[in-house]
């Protein structure tokens, strides 16, 4: 009966299936995560002690829940966009719900942090997608996160009372010692850049 119930209690944090303390094989379902085997393997020990707090962005992430917190930098938009891509293929009709509270490719005072193409691998992954996308403004979308904002489906885009939503005019750097041609196609890159900013936003809310 021992043997048995230690048999059983390695089945529990995922080894192998084994006999029950009653003598009846059982399969073990999906495998314990490795919080819950650390979790359940004090507990056998007898170790009362609090687990450690869970990871939030990891729940909301199981609920389905992508949030945008920051600005729209490499290492942040390479996250979302797996996420997107990772909630597609646990199914393409589920829905996705994006929380945003972010300023864009820039800080508040306009400073930039990023290049546009960011926030185009971004809004185009959510076009790519097949999931129903609803976005929420939480307190701040600016720049590409106003474009981001208006990505969601029709009828799933909302904004919390007092939250802002604006798009930036396009900020020209400081000409230096440059050349009249350079300035001139450094105007044109600019004006080109708002053009797509436009026309992005026009095909999402369409």
């Amino acid at each position: 009966m021992q043997s048995l119930c230690k048999a059983n209690m390695h089945t529990q944090f995922g080894q192998q299936p084994a006999a029950s303390c009653s003598g009846r094989t059982h399969l073990v379902g999906r495998p314990f995560s490795r919080r819950q085997v650390v979790v359940q393997a004090r507990m056998a020990r007898g170790d009362r002690r609090k687990p450690p707090p869970p990871d939030l962005p990891s729940l909301l992430f199981d609920q389905r829940i992508v949030y945008l917190g920051m600005p729209l930098v490499p290492a942040v938009t390479e996250l979302m966009v797996a996420e997107l891509l990772y909630l597609e293929k646990q199914g393409a009709a589920l829905p996705i719900e994006m929380l945003i509270n972010s300023s864009g490719t820039t800080r508040q005072d306009g400073e930039i942090l990023a290049f546009d193409s960011e926030g185009i691998a971004l809004t185009s992954t959510m076009g790519f997608v097949k999931n129903p996308i609803s976005t929420v403004n939480m307190g701040l979308a600016v720049g590409w996160s106003a474009v981001v904002l208006g990505y969601g489906k029709k009828g799933l885009r909302k904004s919390l009372p007092h939250s802002l939503a604006m798009l930036q005019q396009p900020r020209v750097p400081p000409t230096g010692q440059r050349q009249a041609i350079e300035v001139h196609i450094k105007w044109r890159e600019v004006l080109d850049y708002k053009r797509e900013l436009l026309r992005c936003l026009s095909l999402a809310t369409g």
